[in-house]
């Protein structure tokens, strides 16, 4: 599957599927569910950055026994149907390919949950023994342990790096770009950040302060010059967003991370991206070279 002007697509795949879904109502036994089909635990992440309560996502949890008894042929069948219509699957929250957090069915929010392990690795040297090497990248933000680290590299998975997260602490922060190796896809920020006019607005005088003296200039378009820092480096793939390209704020973002309602509601007018703004980013990826990538 390639665009018109002959790019690879790549596709987004969560790592749990909803309650409601075919998937858990056709092989229910694949799920932690009572005798009458409700979930007993739910997935979720424990408090971090984004809430202080954690994130309750309510998604039922998988028998990774029952799993990996059928040798993950719903895992494989499933990335066989996404691969049918995309180049490359990002898998969200690849943390949770090492372990997952588990919450009672009837908590009020994530704070009571537990670590589970998962097989991660027999997943996916299922996943290559049947399918052959994937195009998988993986979303490892988050609580990055040696035991994720060790899974993504062992599949020599492509991680992610967000500029958003790089500013305001020191040289060794893991998302500045000059301690980055190729293999990785960077974005200034993900469906569940601000737009990145949005995070400057809200940025502290260190964060601000940081990112000029990294830039060594003045910041006058905090949206163009990260796009601009994720294409000058040496990861693979840089990913921008319509939002960013627009340069637009706040009211234009994606989602809010542990918020029920209210999400994905921006939508991008026909002819937004027409004329200077077109023509803007085409200069920058002929300029890094990222034309023939």
């Amino acid at each position: 599957m390639r665009t018109p002007t002959g790019f690879p697509l790549m596709g987004d795949a969560p790592i749990f599927v909803a309650y409601d879904s075919a998937d858990v109502w056709a092989r229910p036994e694949l799920f932690f569910l009572d005798a009458e089909g409700r979930p007993t635990v739910v997935a979720g992440v424990p408090p971090d950055y984004f809430s202080e309560t954690g994130q309750l996502w309510g998604n039922p949890l998988y028998r990774w026994d029952a799993h990996e008894r059928e040798g993950f042929a719903w895992w494989i069948a499933r990335v066989r149907a996404l691969l049918a219509t995309v180049d490359r699957v990002r898998i969200d929250h690849f943390i949770g390919f090492s372990r997952y957090w588990e919450i009672p069915a009837d908590a009020p929010d994530a704070r009571s949950g537990r670590f589970c392990p998962s097989p991660g690795h027999a997943l996916f040297e299922a996943i290559e023994g049947a399918l052959g090497q994937v195009a998988i990248v993986a979303e490892d933000l988050g609580v990055l342990t040696p035991e994720v680290e060790e899974l993504r590299d062992r599949f020599a998975f492509p991680g992610m790096k967000v500029t958003q997260f790089a500013w305001g602490s020191g040289a060794d922060n893991m998302f500045l770009p000059h301690g980055w190796n190729a293999n990785l896809v960077a974005y200034a920020g993900t469906h569940d950040n601000d737009t990145t006019v949005g995070w400057w607005n809200q940025a502290s005088d260190g964060e601000r302060g940081h990112m000029q003296a990294y830039l060594a200039r003045e910041v006058r378009e905090p949206a163009w010059d990260l796009m601009r820092m994720g294409m000058a480096s040496v990861a693979d793939t840089f990913v921008a967003s319509a939002q960013d390209l627009l340069s637009l704020g706040g009211e234009a973002r994606m989602n809010f991370p542990g918020k029920p309602a209210g999400n994905w509601s921006w939508r991008l007018r026909e002819g937004a991206l027409d004329g200077g703004v077109a023509r803007r980013l085409r200069e920058l990826t002929e300029l890094y070279d990222r034309t023939r990538r």
